[in-house]
């Protein structure tokens, strides 16, 4: 890192003869005054997003394009309160599957309201989630599912295939629900395994909307994030909530130090996975402060038409997308 973005917070120190020398200790200039602390009372991303829900109940959060007739509309959204009541009611229905405090649960699919649903009745439980990548093929999702000892799985309708080919290797999974419908020639090929599958609404009418919800620890495994695996089977990182909540006002400092902090009045395209650790706490960071996440279609086709659609204040890429862009 260039000098100009380093800040010397600590002096080297020569060799004694108990310990070796130590060099210097620098820090990014954004953080010369310190690191981030945790507030007081929050123990959880979900008290993040609690917390906003109170203070804005009706502003929107997560919102898709309309499809009908396979024609294409306008985004249409769920406000916070929505999205809230939505998750409590999903947690609850995944206690009522004998899923408990610091079990696992996968998260399989492209990003959609759903997966941020599925999250935070995670985080409202005090259940770790395990995000699972899009393109995952059927070996590394076997091997996912069992190293994290999986019990219970949310999965976009087009992943089900890659979670059967490999179901009777998976002897922790037992519950799959869908982001939308089941397929009834797939619900009945898991349920010969002996696994329990329901559709998204059938899976909200189990649960409960007034659910007592456990008491959380900033030690409390928030997630399982698990590597593309360079070399050899994906790798876990484990990441405790106070982890993920020193990340998302980490973010809301640098804002704050280089731009503006994120409002209410801003729009956050979802376009990155959510099963990487960027685009994660990005939106958790958009909760944290209020603002909107619009989804976009998982087609990259229509990248572009989506972005002209929603009109975000907010767009996160990586070198090779804006490269992408620029091309085009």
């Amino acid at each position: 890192m260039p000098e100009v973005y380093t800040v010397k917070v600590e002096e080297g120190q020569p060799a004694t003869a108990d310990r070796p020398a130590k060099g210097p200790v620098y820090r990014s200039i954004y953080a010369k005054d310190g690191l981030p602390e945790l507030p007081e009372g929050r123990n959880s991303p979900w008290d993040f997003f609690s917390a906003t829900v109170k203070r804005i109940p009706k502003s929107r959060l997560l919102g898709r394009r309309e499809v009908v007739d396979t024609k294409v509309g306008p985004y249409v959204w769920l406000s916070y309160q929505e999205a809230y009541d939505s998750a409590v009611q999903v947690g609850s229905a995944i206690r009522r599957r004998s899923v408990n405090p610091g079990d696992r649960c996968g998260i399989y699919g492209s990003n959609c309201p759903e997966w941020v649903i599925a999250m935070e009745a995670c985080s409202s439980q005090a259940i770790t989630y395990v995000p699972l990548y899009d393109t995952l093929g059927p070996n590394a999702v076997e091997f996912i599912l069992n190293h994290a000892e999986v019990s219970i799985a949310f999965v976009q309708t087009s992943k089900i295939p890659a979670i059967l080919s490999c179901l009777s290797k998976c002897s922790y999974l037992k519950t799959i629900v869908t982001f939308s419908n089941f397929p009834t020639a797939q619900k009945e090929q898991a349920e010969a395994l002996g696994v329990s599958c329901f559709s998204w609404t059938e899976f909200l009418e189990l649960g409960s909307s007034d659910s007592e919800l456990p008491a959380k620890q900033k030690t409390d495994i928030c997630t399982i994030m698990y590597t593309s695996g360079t070399t050899g089977e994906p790798k876990g990182v484990v990441l405790t909530n106070g982890a993920v909540m020193t990340e998302v006002l980490s973010i809301d400092q640098f804002v704050d130090l280089t731009d503006k902090v994120f409002s209410e009045e801003d729009v956050y395209f979802s376009f990155l996975p959510l099963a990487h650790i960027y685009d994660l706490t990005m939106e958790i960071y958009c909760m944290y402060r209020g603002s909107a996440i619009g989804f976009w279609r998982g087609d990259v086709r229509f990248l572009v038409e989506d972005i002209q659609e929603l009109k975000p204040t907010i767009f996160c890429g990586v070198p090779r997308v804006y490269d992408r862009i620029y091309s085009g």
